[in-house]
Order: structure tokens, then C-alpha cells, then sequence
């Protein structure tokens, strides 16, 4: 069949089934008026040209006479080999005109310029969420029907996505075929390889639309959000106690088996988890590797910093639910709370007066030590306060 057929609804009432001579292909030609295509009959994709109904067929007769010489993958066209090839060479011949990042593949450099436009045409009918290409809202289609068709011949675990199954194979090859040009760290997954980048660069692109802090990550970004929602969806089994990431309720759950696997070398101290230890140690070496960049005061701990930040930003992202008041810190607004709540739940073992701060209770107990951590430069008096001891500085200035 070398002609493409016109349908005006006048010769044909119903659409035929048609042999192409040259290809044993089955085709439904459309009768429908005003219309031409060509449609696979075994899933019924249509086409506009019967040569791109040919190209579509070898999917279905899994004929794959192309094959890479570097890898031995096998391709059913010639346009997707020379594709892969650039994977080997690292040539990236498509650029985003916004943002010129560079990609391999045109396919990919489209799904790219959704995030700029934030257009998302295609929806899933099950739960409407809206994507950028058809193809990966096929894609998600499986989520809802569970249908996992690719199998891990080593351990058996099934994927709904062909590439899925390709990146969990490196699990069992330790295949790390993506390395930083900058620390020469590898990675198995080139997505590993652009998030680790942007420790180098410092780039956030996700910013949250609440508090406009800045991240690196969207996981990242999404885990945040949770401080605005106020959200904790794990919670510890033994005290009942909520956290907002799955790895904060692991650390919390040493707490109850007393196990501290990471100790110093230094004190012997031990730790819940390995980041404690690493920053426990800067209390040794004094080091102070994160620095404002307003006042160039240094920390030994990034999160003390984030909290210093407030002071020149002015940020108070935890507020009170009665009287509405805002704190830089959540340390702040539970010490406030109790204002409401009238609780003091800290006692002198002396004379059992209560406090609703531990710090006030520390203050009161220098009555009986007599201790006075708080001495003038000038006259080198004592005082067990230092609120006091700026009180007694204005004799001196006046």
C-alpha cells in the first residue's frame, strides 16, 4: 500500500483492515471524515505516515538490529543507538535556552523545560496529579494499577519502569559509572551525580514558598515543609513521641536501647549516630568551619548557625497558638508556652520553690552555693546574675 488513503465517508461506512505488502502488517485505516492515519492494529497507536508506523511495528517484534559497540545494547532504530552513544562520549548537543543546561537527549531537554514553565497538560484521572509528558503520566498509571513487569533476574524484585530496573542492577554490580569532575567521587545514578554538584556550586533551586529559605534538594525542600505543617508522620513506638524524617526517629530510637555505637577517641564519650560524633569533635580541634556571612561570626555546627542567621534576618517561623506571639527558636516557644500553661516543671531540693525554665532554677540554686560567675572589670565585684552586673555597671559609666 503505497498511498495514504483519504476519507471523505462517502466510499467507505466502515473503517477496514488493511496487509501491507512490503511489511505483513496489520493496519486499520480510519474512515472517520476528514481524517487520514494509519493505526497499529495490535495496540492502536495512529500515525499520520505509514513510515512511522513501520518504525512503530519492530516495538512489537522486539527486532533490535542496532547494538552499541561499547555496551552491546541493542536498539530497534538507528536514531535511538546514535542517541545512546552520547551517554558514552558525554556529548550534551541540546541546551535549555533559560537556564543552558545541556542534556543528551532532546526528549530530556523537553521534560527539562517543564520545570521553567511549570506546565503540566497531562493528568491522571485516578488522583490528578498533572505532569509535563504523557509519558511519565503513563508512567505513574502504574502506580495506581501496581503492574510491575520488569523482574530482577538476581533477586527477583519486580519494577514498573525498565530503567528502575536498570539502576537497581548496580546494586548488586556496584556499577558507579558516573564520577564529580571536582572530588572524583562516584556515583551509580547520574541524578546522584547532579545533586552531589551542587555541594560544589551551592546552587538551591528550590525554595520554600512559606519562609523563602532556600535547598539544594527538593526531598530537602519537601522535609522542611513539614516545620510549616507542623506534620510528624513517624512517630517512635516506645514513647510515642513524632518526627518529621523517617532517619531522626531512627537516631531517637537509640535513645531507648542505650546504644552508642560512635565514641571518641579523644574522651570516650559515645554517640547515637556518626554525625554527633563528627561534630562532638570540633569541641576538641575548636574548629569553626561554617561562617555568617553578615557578621563573619564562625560555628562548629551549621544548625547553630541557621539559628544565629535569625538574629540578622529577623525570622521567627514558630509562633504561638494562643497569644500568637512569634520566636526565632521552637526551644523559645516551649519555654513561652508554659506561661499559659502555668507549669513550672523544675524544683529547688532545697527550699522546692518551682520554675518554669531550667534556667531559672540554675540562677536561684547560686543562693545557696554562693557562687557569683559574674565579676566587674572595673571593681572586680561578684554578682550571681548578669543582670545584675549590668545594673551595677552603670555606677561606673555614670
Amino acid at each position: 500500500m503505497e498511498t495514504i488513503i483519504k476519507k471523505n465517508g462517502a466510499n467507505l461506512k466502515n473503517d477496514q483492515l488493511v496487509e501491507t505488502a512490503d511489511t505483513d502488517i496489520n493496519v486499520k485505516i480510519s474512515t472517520d471524515k476528514n481524517e487520514k492515519y494509519f493505526a497499529c492494529d495490535i495496540c492502536g497507536q495512529k500515525f499520520d505516515e505509514k513510515r512511522l508506523l513501520k518504525k512503530h511495528f519492530d516495538t512489537h517484534r522486539k527486532l533490535k538490529q542496532y547494538s552499541c559497540d561499547v555496551c552491546h545494547k541493542v536498539f530497534s532504530r538507528e536514531g535511538n543507538l546514535n542517541q545512546h552513544l552520547w551517554t558514552h562520549t558525554n556529548e550534551e548537543p541540546y541546551s535549555c535556552d533559560l537556564c543552558h543546561k545541556c542534556f543528551s537527549l532532546k526528549g530530556n531537554l523537553n521534560k527539562h523545560l517543564g520545570l521553567h514553565t511549570n506546565e503540566k497538560p497531562f493528568s491522571c484521572n485516578v488522583c490528578h496529579k498533572g505532569f509535563s509528558l504523557k509519558g511519565d503520566l503513563n508512567w505513574h498509571l502504574r502506580v495506581h494499577s501496581n503492574e510491575k513487569t520488569f523482574i530482577c533476574y538476581l533477586c527477583h524484585k519486580v519494577f514498573s519502569r525498565k530503567s528502575n530496573l536498570f539502576q537497581h542492577l548496580r546494586t548488586h554490580t556496584n556499577e558507579k559509572p558516573y564520577s564529580c569532575d571536582v572530588c572524583h567521587k562516584f556515583f551509580s545514578y547520574k541524578s546522584n551525580l547532579f545533586q552531589h554538584l551542587r555541594t560544589h556550586t551551592n546552587e538551591k533551586p528550590y525554595s520554600c514558598d512559606i519562609c523563602h529559605k532556600r535547598f539544594s534538594f527538593k526531598n530537602i525542600l519537601d522535609v522542611h515543609f513539614r516545620v510549616h505543617l507542623k506534620e510528624k508522620p513517624y512517630s517512635c513506638d516506645v514513647c510515642h513521641k513524632g518526627f518529621s524524617q523517617k532517619a531522626n526517629l531512627n537516631q531517637h530510637l537509640l535513645v531507648h536501647t542505650n546504644e552508642n555505637p560512635f565514641s571518641c577517641d579523644m574522651c570516650n564519650k559515645g554517640f547515637f549516630y556518626k554525625a554527633g560524633l563528627n561534630r562532638h569533635l570540633r569541641v576538641h580541634t575548636n574548629e569553626k568551619p561554617f561562617i555568617c556571612n553578615f557578621c563573619h561570626k564562625g560555628f562548629s555546627q551549621k544548625g547553630y548557625l541557621n539559628l544565629h542567621l535569625r538574629i540578622h534576618t529577623n525570622e521567627k517561623p514558630f509562633s504561638c497558638d494562643v497569644c500568637h506571639k512569634s520566636f526565632s527558636r521552637k526551644s523559645y516557644l516551649n519555654q513561652h508556652f508554659q506561661v499559659h500553661t502555668k507549669e513550672k516543671p523544675f524544683s529547688c531540693d532545697m527550699c522546692h520553690k518551682s520554675f518554669s525554665q531550667k534556667i531559672h532554677l540554675k540562677q536561684h540554686l547560686l543562693i545557696y552555693t554562693n557562687e557569683k560567675p559574674f565579676s566587674c572589670d572595673v571593681c572586680h565585684k561578684g554578682f550571681s546574675r548578669k543582670s545584675s552586673l549590668n545594673r551595677h555597671y552603670r555606677i561606673h559609666t555614670n
